[in-house]
């Protein structure tokens, strides 16, 4: 009840952190170097492993089944992002030539490309899974083979704020941990009042002094599990609708990428 949720397009989103319109951009921004180091912000940590995918209207392009096969094609692609120069980058570095066609946002740029205006689409994968899953005639279109790019994408923070930065890292941490401890939106008062394991008792604040080092109290994880639930459970409400597996997005000791550091 307390949070003003601001909707900006990739163009506007770093100049409305910078300013001060926003603390937190919580939008598909992937963390890299640039954005990291020359930018005024920091990320507290990767919340989705993506990559960037392409989709075709296989009814209308009945022949393209790769990459390859879009050599010379137009494709719809959204301003401010990432996206333009990782496609750059691969049609230079596999001979392609491709033909980039910019909109302003991603609501435009779908709808350009759904109306025809391109041979494909491009963006990160789980973008173009929320975009099919809406679609009555999803079973037209054909996400390709090829994963382009690394795409970790994470919160985003003004640089000059390191409590608020270590509560954003550290709440990304705890979901995760929840998880891997098996305390969940459902039962995190009774773990919290049960549990005699060392990891669920520093997650929920019966030990140790994680909330008072964060400028919080000790419920300060408990309150977070209770609006939202662990990681894992984020994930297949918001996620696993659109058709997307865990993949690298598990956890570390269920084969993915999701390791919480020590709440210790």
């Amino acid at each position: 009840d307390k949070v003003k949720y601001v909707p900006l397009t990739a163009q506007q989103r770093f100049t409305a952190l910078q300013s001060g319109e926003i603390d937190l951009l919580s939008r598909n921004t992937t963390w890299n170097s640039k954005r990291d180091t020359t930018m005024g912000s920091v990320f507290p940590g990767v919340w989705f492993y993506d990559g960037q995918a392409f989709v075709i209207n296989s009814k209308k392009n009945p022949k393209v089944k790769k990459l390859a096969d879009l050599n010379k094609a137009s494709v719809c692609v959204e301003t401010g992002t990432t996206t333009e120069r990782n496609m750059a980058d691969y049609a230079r570095a596999n001979k392609l030539s491709f033909k980039p066609v910019v909109f302003e946002g991603q609501e435009a740029t779908e709808k350009a490309f759904q109306s025809g205006r391109c041979d494909a689409y491009t963006t990160d994968a789980s973008g173009i899974a929320a975009m099919l899953v809406n679609l009555p005639n999803r079973s037209d279109y054909t996400v390709l083979p090829e994963i382009i790019s690394k795409e970790p994408l994470a919160p985003m923070l003004r640089r000059n704020d390191q409590e608020f930065f270590a509560i954003a890292r550290w709440t990304i941490f705890a979901l995760q941990q929840a998880e891997e401890s098996g305390v969940t939106q459902a039962n995190v008062l009774r773990m919290k009042a049960e549990s005699k394991d060392p990891a669920v008792q520093r997650l929920t604040g019966t030990t140790g002094e994680i909330g008072k080092g964060l400028g919080l109290d000790a419920d300060w994880a408990v309150r977070a599990l209770q609006a939202v639930g662990n990681y894992g459970e984020s994930f297949e409400r918001n996620i696993k609708p659109l058709g997307l597996a865990r993949g690298m997005n598990a956890l570390w000791n269920k084969g993915g990428l999701m390791y919480p550091m020590p709440l210790d």
